[in-house]
Parts: C-alpha cells; structure tokens; sequence
C-alpha cells in the first residue's frame, strides 16, 4: 500500500471512529414522546413527537407516566394566558396531572422509591404530563389511591385539590352547613359535591337537564337545573358559594348567602363591595401542591366516600382533540389521556 493510500486509510479510519463515537453519544440520551408548543397558540400548535427523556433533580422522581388528566388550564397556558407571569422557555410540555410509577428519584426523595405507584399534581412551573415520562417534587406527590386505575387516578389531582382547597382551606366548611356548588357535574364540581358530604354538609348544585341523575349520584341534597330554573329561586342562606362560572352566575350568587357567609371562586376575585353590601366574605382561589391533602383525597376514594368521573380516555396523540372537548365547558367529569398500558 503507497503512502499516500495508507494516510486516505487512516483518515478515514479516524473519521469513522469520530463519527461512530458521536453517534453513540446521542443514542444513549434517552427520548419520549410528548406533546410539545413551541409558541403560544391554539389547539392547532400542539406537536406529538420525540423530546429528550427529563432527568431528576436531587429533589424530583421521575414517574413513568401511565395516564395524564386534561384540564381548562391547560389550554390557558397553551393559548399564552400565564406568558406574563413566568419565565419558562420554549419548547412546552403541557400537562399537569400525572398517575404513573416512580422510574428513578433524586438522592434528597426520601417518601418514595422506584417501583412505587404514585399520582401528583405537577405545579405550573414545571408541567410536562402529557408525556412518557414527567418530573415531580414530593410535595406534589402521593402514592395512588389503590381503589383506582392509573386513568382513574389521572383524573384526580388538580380538581380534587381546587375542591378541597376551594371548600376546606379557603370556606372553612363544617358539618351541618349548606354549600351551594356551581357546575356540580364538571371535573371540580364532581369532586366539591363530594367533599362537601363527605364533610357532612348539605349540597346544593347546578347542572344542566342531562347531568341531574349525575348530581344525586354523587349525594348532591338539592339539584338544581340552570336551564330550567334560576338557582337563587331555591338556593337560600346558603353558608357557601363555591363559583366556577363567574360573570353573571357569580353576580346574582351574593344575594343566597347568609351574612357571615363565604364565596370561592375559581375564575374571578368577589367583588369587596358586593360583599360588604351583603355583610359577607370572599375569596379567588388558586390551587397549589399539596401532597398531604392528595393522600387526604386518596384515603376518601378508598373509602368509597368519593368517586372518580372519566368521561372520555384518548391517546396521547389525540391531545388537541381532548383539549377542544375539555375547552366547550360541557364536559362530565373528567377526560384522561392514556398513555401506557395499565402495570399489572
């Protein structure tokens, strides 16, 4: 072999180690598949394809997703609702209702291990349900009811948590008063009713004509259909008011109350003059994290006290059309994108 063939050889020796040495590098950098925006938008911009698998902090577990639930904030932080208020770069994974199992945890988890059957609420800093693979921080987790499927499951912890942080935290409901729950059939209405009984209150709650069976299902005293009667004509001196509709259904919901009475609501800050006017109190609730109030939640599905409502399960593919049916506000209970097979 000439000098010359022999120098070809060997460049293309070396070249090919290099190349073979890169391509190695990239293949053990582990992929999902996850919905992903890169810009704000609608339900159009949501792209399925392959992202890099995220790795866990010293204070994360990373779950191997299962199923994750679809809610209306989802669409808000999609449409660039929240844009101002943080700091999060492109590209997105939305989603923040997971049910998985822990597939690894930071070296500063010590409440759960691998292997473990968890669901959790991922705070809006971090999202990233609608994928394989999500990472979580303690205080958002919770070992998965056992009552539940991992779908069941999924549909749990962002709405159970308005419901009772909305109910709980925020009203202070007790036995014995009487609660007036707005869209008693949807997500965290389904759970509000419940909570509410749980919790020895008598409920009131509004549903159309189609979701009234719903609403005694789920132990409501008193159902009232919105579409056939005004509910100030039948809910009265109420203690509290749990609002998910606001703009007119909020304003005619400060007369019901009893003075000293509280309304909730989850879309709107009470107007301070309408509660002075009526001598009573309010609050706009945001819900956040909270992991001890998730197993609270858990251990009263196990106890058969609440139920869980999925009213459409989707692939993971199908977000767009699971966002367009979740953002009609006509959805009963909750719909739930599978993602992997139930673990056996």
């Amino acid at each position: 072999m000439s000098t010359l063939r022999r120098l070809i050889f060997s460049a293309a020796a070396v070249a090919a180690g290099i190349l073979h040495t890169e391509l190695s590098a990239q293949s053990v950098t582990p992929t999902m598949k996850a919905i992903v925006i890169y810009e704000y938008g609608g339900p159009e911009i949501l792209k399925y394809e392959d992202v890099p698998r995220p790795e866990p902090e010293d204070d994360q577990l990373l779950i191997r997703v299962v199923a994750a639930g679809v809610n209306p904030v989802d669409g808000m932080i999609r449409s660039g609702l929240f844009a101002k208020e943080g700091s999060r770069a492109f590209p997105i994974i939305l989603g923040g209702d997971v049910a998985g199992v822990v597939e690894k945890i930071g070296s500063k988890v010590t409440k759960f291990k691998a292997g473990d059957p968890v669901f959790a609420y991922v705070s809006l800093d971090n999202s990233g349900g609608y994928a394989q693979y999500a990472v979580t921080r303690e205080r958002e987790t919770a070992l998965k009811p056992k009552s539940l499927t991992y779908v069941e499951a999924a549909a749990v912890p962002i709405v159970a948590l308005t419901a009772w942080q909305a109910l709980i935290d925020a009203a202070k409901l007790s036995a014995g008063q009487t609660v007036l729950i707005h869209g008693g059939s949807g997500g965290v209405g389904s759970f509000a009713v419940q909570i509410a009984k749980a919790r020895g209150a008598k409920v009131i709650a509004t549903a159309s004509t189609a979701n009234q069976g719903l609403l005694k299902e789920l132990g409501a005293d008193v159902a009232v259909d919105y579409t056939k009667h005004k509910f100030e004509e039948i809910a009265k001196d109420v203690d509290v008011v749990l609002d998910s509709i606001g703009k007119d259904t909020l304003a005619r919901s400060y007369g019901v109350v009893k003075k000293g009475g509280f309304i909730v609501s989850l879309v709107a800050r009470p107007n301070q003059a309408e509660l002075d006017n009526h001598g009573i109190r309010g609050a706009a609730l945001s819900v956040e994290p909270n992991s001890d109030e998730l197993a609270q939640i858990g251990s009263l599905i196990d106890e058969k006290k609440i139920r869980v409502i999925v009213s459409q399960t989707l692939p993971l593919a199908e977000a767009r059309k699971a966002q367009e049916q979740v953002a009609t506000g006509h959805t009963r209970g909750k719909i739930v994108l599978k993602i992997a097979n139930e673990p056996r």
